[in-house]
C-alpha cells in the first residue's frame, strides 16, 4: 500500500536487526504499518480521546491522481475536523506546515512519420524537447515571490540509431504566489506553441496536477506544540514546503501538519532501507501531536 513502485516489482521486505529493506519502505510503506498499527499502541498506553480519530489512507494521490482521495475525503466529510496529521517515512524531525502552489505538467512530442521526408530532414523528439528546455531556461525568474522550475523526468525514442519520433517531459513549477504559477505556465505554454507552429511537429503541453499556496503560520499554536514535542525528544525541526495531502487541509482552512517517522537511505530505490530505533521517536511524537490536537490547539 501506498508506494511509488508498480506491481509487478517485489515488495517483500528483509527485516534484519536494525533495518527493514525493500521498494517503498520510506515512501510510503512505513506510515502505512503506523497508522494500521496506531489502535493497537493507543489501547497499549491506555490512551481514551475525547475526539474520534480517524485513520485515512488516501489513494490517487500521485501523477495524475493529483490528490483525488484526500480532495474527495475532505468534500463529503460532513462533521467538522479540528486538525490533521499526515506522516511521510523521512525525515524524522520533519515538520512541515505549509505547501507551494505547484503545477505538475507534461510536454509530448510526436513527430508525423508519413510523407516523403527522410529521418536526416526529420525532426527529432528528443532535440525538440531539449529546445524546449533550452527556452524554459531563458526565462527571467523573480527572487521575489519565491519561484522554481523543476525538470523531473523525460522519455523517449524506441531504438539507438534511429531518429526518436515521440518523447516527453515531465517538469513541475513550483512558487510561494499562485498567480506567478500559471503565469509562468502561460509563458511554458507559448514556447510549446511557438515550437510545435515553426517545426511542423504535434507538440503539446497539459496539466497533470496543481496545488495552491496555503499554510499555517509558524506561530500557529499546531506548529509550536508539535516544534516543541519533537525537542522535548532530542531532535531538531525541519521545515520545508509540501505539495502532498497537507495542501488539501491547508487550502480548506483546517489545521494541519506534516510529521516523519524515521531516519533511513535509498528514499526512492528499490533497496530502500528504513532504520527501526528512530521510529520508536517517530511514534512517541504522533501520538504527542495527537493528544495536543485534542486537548484543543488547533480550536482557535
Amino acid at each position: 500500500m501506498d508506494t511509488v513502485f508498480d506491481s509487478d516489482i517485489d515488495h517483500n521486505y528483509t527485516v534484519k536487526k536494525d533495518t527493514i529493506l525493500g521498494a517503498g519502505i520510506l515512501d510510503n510503506s512505513v506510515s502505512i504499518g503506523l497508522l494500521l498499527s496506531l489502535p493497537a499502541i493507543l489501547n497499549a498506553l491506555e490512551l481514551r480521546f475525547e475526539s474520534d480519530i480517524v485513520l485515512a489512507g488516501v489513494i490517487q494521490s500521485i501523477g495524475r491522481g493529483n490528490l483525488r482521495g484526500i480532495r474527495h475525503l475532505l468534500k463529503t466529510w460532513i462533521t467538522p475536523i479540528r486538525g490533521a496529521v499526515c506522516i511521510e517515512g523521512v525525515e524524522l524531525g520533519r515538520l512541515d506546515y505549509y505547501s507551494s502552489g505547484m503545477v505538475r505538467g507534461e510536454i509530448d512530442c510526436r513527430i508525423p512519420i508519413t510523407g516523403i521526408k527522410s529521418d536526416f530532414s526529420r525532426p527529432n523528439a528528443i532535440l525538440m524537447l531539449n529546445e524546449a528546455i533550452n527556452q524554459i531556461l531563458k526565462l527571467r525568474l523573480p527572487q521575489k515571490p519565491k519561484v522554481n522550475i523543476v525538470f523531473g523526468k523525460i522519455s523517449g525514442g524506441f531504438k539507438h540509431g534511429k531518429d526518436a519520433y515521440d518523447a516527453s517531459l515531465g517538469f513541475e513549477i513550483q512558487s510561494d504566489s499562485d498567480q506567478m504559477v500559471k503565469l509562468l505556465f502561460r509563458d511554458i505554454k507559448d514556447i510549446v506553441d511557438g515550437l510545435n507552429h515553426e517545426n511542423d511537429i504535434d507538440m503539446s503541453i497539459k496539466t497533470i496536477s496543481n496545488t495552491s499556496a496555503s499554510r499555517l503560520k509558524f506561530n500557529h499554536p499546531l506548529v509550536k506544540s508539535a516544534a516543541a514535542i519533537i525537542k522535548k525528544l532530542d531532535l531538531e525541526p525541519i521545515s520545508q514546503h509540501s505539495e502532498s495531502e497537507l495542501s488539501i487541509f491547508l487550502s480548506r482552512k483546517i489545521p494541519a501538519i506534516t510529521l516523519g517517522v524515521t531516519r533511513g537511505r535509498n528514499y526512492h530505490s528499490r533497496n530502500s532501507e528504513m532504520m527501526i530505533k528512530p521510529m520508536f521517536k517517530g511514534i512517541a511524537q504522533i501520538i504527542g501531536v495527537l493528544m495536543a490536537i485534542d486537548n484543543g490547539v488547533c480550536d482557535e
